[in-house]
């Protein structure tokens, strides 16, 4: 956790969930759970692992509750679950998921094409889900995709974000996370998205979620930190992307964003040599190069 002009700043590490979720490349059960174990001993303590969704629609993800059963309990440490309805957050709960995260698409035909659900619906869902999690004592937050733009519908306005983000707070979500899904966002957009969010709820912990597709992924988590975001979602390597987001080029990648904070003066927490090993790791997994930088590049300055 490291301080920019007196906000925290924390790294969630989302590539064992939509890191891999978007892979052709079937990762085995154990090699899930070391993935985690790398991300652990690198010192981030958010990690989403699994979404408990239907195997049909995402395959990579069928064997969430195995993953779940296999990963170690280290102090401080919190695994988070994607649930897009009960039944997910049931299967979450079942199999000791402390944290869970639901997603609302800002548009209704990105929402019929990811979770089948219109935004209306979607939003019923969380209030359920919320319902629940808060009565079982499971943290639950929620992410609202295609925040800047959809690619069925085109534009998103923030106006409709703001509103969205409103009657999810009804929900009493412990953080509201606004996701470029597409990657189509800019950074002047994330400002101005963050701070008619702040207006709007100023109690409320944003967190931001970039996609890398058009190259403005780092520069967006960078806005958006200046703009009060107290979170930054990452995935190792950079690899990854929504299955319904067509031309999806992977997530920002973790060590090249721990780069980026590090070098200017935010400790987050992690240790960047361990993260720059993860993404080789994975590398070695998936049998080509990843998208980060910071992999093929390394610190700077050169480790002795």
């Amino acid at each position: 956790m490291g301080t920019l002009a007196g906000m925290p700043v924390t790294l969630v590490e989302v590539g064992p969930r939509d890191g891999l979720q978007n892979e052709s490349t079937l990762f085995t059960t154990a090699a899930k759970v070391e993935f985690v174990r790398r991300v652990v001993a690198s010192g981030i303590r958010r990690i989403e692992v699994a979404s408990f969704v239907n195997p049909r629609r995402v395959p990579q993800m069928a064997d969430a509750e195995a993953v779940l059963q296999a990963l170690p309990r280290v102090d401080g440490v919190r695994y988070i679950g994607l649930v897009l309805n009960r039944r997910g957050f049931d299967r979450a709960v079942a199999v000791g998921c402390e944290e869970i995260g639901m997603v609302v698409a800002a548009s209704d035909s990105f929402g019929q094409r990811n979770q089948a659900q219109s935004t209306r619906e979607s939003i019923a869902a969380w209030h359920e889900i919320a319902a629940a999690a808060h009565a079982a004592g499971v943290h639950a937050q929620v992410t609202i995709a295609v925040a800047f733009g959809c690619p069925y519908d085109g534009e998103v306005s923030a106006t409709r974000v703001v509103e969205i983000a409103r009657e999810l707070a009804d929900g009493a979500p412990f953080e509201l996370a606004i996701a470029d899904t597409i990657g189509v966002a800019v950074p002047s957009q994330v400002t101005a998205l963050l701070q008619q969010l702040r207006a709007a709820l100023p109690a409320m912990p944003v967190r931001a979620h970039f996609h890398n597709t058009r190259n403005t992924g780092i520069a967006n988590a960078w806005a958006a930190v200046g703009a009060g975001a107290t979170v930054l979602d990452a995935s190792a390597g950079g690899i990854g992307g929504c299955p319904f987001a067509p031309a999806a080029t992977g997530n920002i990648p973790t060590e090249d964003l721990l780069y980026l904070l590090a070098r200017s003066g935010i400790d987050s927490g992690a240790d960047l040599d361990r993260c720059i090993e993860t993404a080789a790791w994975l590398q070695d997994q998936l049998g080509r190069p990843v998208p980060g930088l910071l992999a093929r590049a390394g610190p700077f300055p050169a480790r002795a």
